[in-house]
């Protein structure tokens, strides 16, 4: 029996959920966890409304919208962050999306740099819309680089703090996405 077997349905019912913890103690992990379908379900969230304002600057030049969406995205990114990934409008949406599937635990310490990365690419791209005043096809190039990375999570699973921890920490995350972090393609099935 794996661990997802002996679950609660769904992590919104997990009692075990607290205040101001990053990921979750779910029974049979010694390490914090998340739901995979919660993450996935927050980044296609995001991406759809990001990718609509970046369309909208991208063929009208008028920036209001990803400017919004990257304050939306900071504010929610500094609440998964600093507050705890339970209150972040997103991730709460992205529950409720997946509420009646089977969650897919995955390591927390990943997704922690890879919401740091998020982070710090929509600050960066929000200071060079404000205060810099950079070029749009810099704006542009910044958001467009924010959306591959929030639609290769959302769609494929993939997840580039997950790849970053693996190639740079010397402790190499416990539960990847799809089991990526010891999946080898072409060998043979155990």
């Amino acid at each position: 029996m794996t661990n997802t077997q002996n679950q609660k349905p769904n992590s919104a019912a997990n009692p075990a959920r607290k205040w101001a913890k990053f990921g979750e103690e779910v029974e049979g992990f010694d390490f914090e966890v998340f739901n995979e379908r919660e993450v996935r379900a927050s980044a296609g969230i995001l991406f759809a409304v990001g990718f609509s304002g970046y369309i909208i600057a991208l063929t009208t030049f008028d920036f209001r919208l990803i400017q919004a969406f990257a304050m939306f995205f900071l504010f929610d990114m500094i609440i998964r962050l600093l507050i705890s990934p339970r209150y972040s409008p997103t991730m709460a949406l992205g529950r409720l999306a997946v509420y009646w599937q089977r969650p897919e635990w995955v390591s927390a310490k990943p997704k922690r740099l890879a919401w740091w990365l998020g982070f710090v690419l929509a600050l960066t791209t929000c200071f060079a819309m404000g205060r810099l005043g950079a070029p749009s096809w810099i704006v542009l190039t910044m958001c467009g680089v924010c959306m591959s990375l929030l639609f290769m999570e959302a769609a494929f699973g993939i997840c580039a703090g997950c790849l970053l921890q693996q190639r740079l920490s010397k402790q190499k995350p416990e539960l990847c996405p799809g089991d990526s972090c010891n999946y080898v393609p072409g060998s043979p099935k155990s």
